[in-house]
């Protein structure tokens, strides 16, 4: 019983991190290439508290009940989106003082000193 639980949450899991758009786009914005967009990100946190809003008033009004796990949802999105975009700026941050200390280690031949003098003098 466990060990099938256990899958079906595995399964369910690569399903949503695959197909679902918020996931997609939160898992271009962990690549390195897509953390500057983690504080613009957040903004889409916007729209889904409107609909939230909006889904809970619905609710209030004597909306149906399935409303509910629909309201749950748009929160959920929200709150990735908001948290998100902390979270990037720490990561590009990590990442940049990363490759400034791996540039820093690396040894300089003399080509790139020369390099260097001669973009001074121009």
């Amino acid at each position: 019983m466990f060990r099938l639980l256990w899958a079906a949450s595995v399964y369910t899991s690569s399903f949503l991190r695959r197909y679902m758009p918020t996931n997609i786009l939160l898992d271009a914005i962990r690549t390195r290439r897509g953390r500057k967009w983690g504080i613009p990100a957040m903004l889409l946190a916007v729209p889904y508290l409107i609909a939230a809003v909006t889904c809970s008033a619905w609710i209030a009004g004597g909306g149906p009940g399935w409303a509910n796990v629909l309201l749950l949802l748009l929160i959920w999105n929200a709150l990735k989106f908001i948290i998100m975009g902390p979270i990037s700026l720490v990561l590009l941050g990590h990442t940049r003082v990363t490759e400034r200390v791996q540039r820093n280690r690396e040894p300089r031949s003399e080509a790139d000193d020369v390099e260097s003098v001669a973009q001074l003098h121009v």
